[in-house]
């Protein structure tokens, strides 16, 4: 059965970085990222499959890097130079492709907050 755990959401200043991980267990060969904001649709950031590859929105990137560890069934999000419209919940997510978009989500984490301020 596959399951997700997020961990290392917390509150920074803007500008500042902060360091997501989520654990997997059970085979899942792409892993996302996914932020909802109060009130907004949550929406994709980043996804890497097995293979390493990486896909990212236009939104993060440059500013946010995914990254897996097979060994340790862990995916990380890396986020610099954060801003406050980046507080929202962020969810890790088991999908059945590489894609960003939420419809091909099987399996959801719990999420954890994080808290941008200005």
């Amino acid at each position: 059965q596959r399951q997700l755990k997020e961990s290392g959401g917390g509150s920074v200043e803007a500008g500042g970085s902060l360091t997501l991980s989520c654990v997997a267990s059970g085979y899942i060969p792409f892993i996302g990222w996914f932020l909802q904001a109060p009130g907004k649709e949550r929406e994709g950031l980043a996804v890497i499959g097995l293979d390493g590859v990486t896909h990212y929105a236009n939104s993060v990137r440059g500013r946010f890097s995914i990254s897996r560890d097979n060994t340790k069934s862990t995916v990380t999000l890396q986020m610099n130079n954060l801003r406050p419209e980046d507080s929202a919940m962020y969810y890790c997510a088991s999908l059945v492709t590489r894609t960003l978009d939420k419809k091909f989500v099987n399996v959801w984490g719990q999420g954890t907050q994080v808290t941008v301020s200005s």
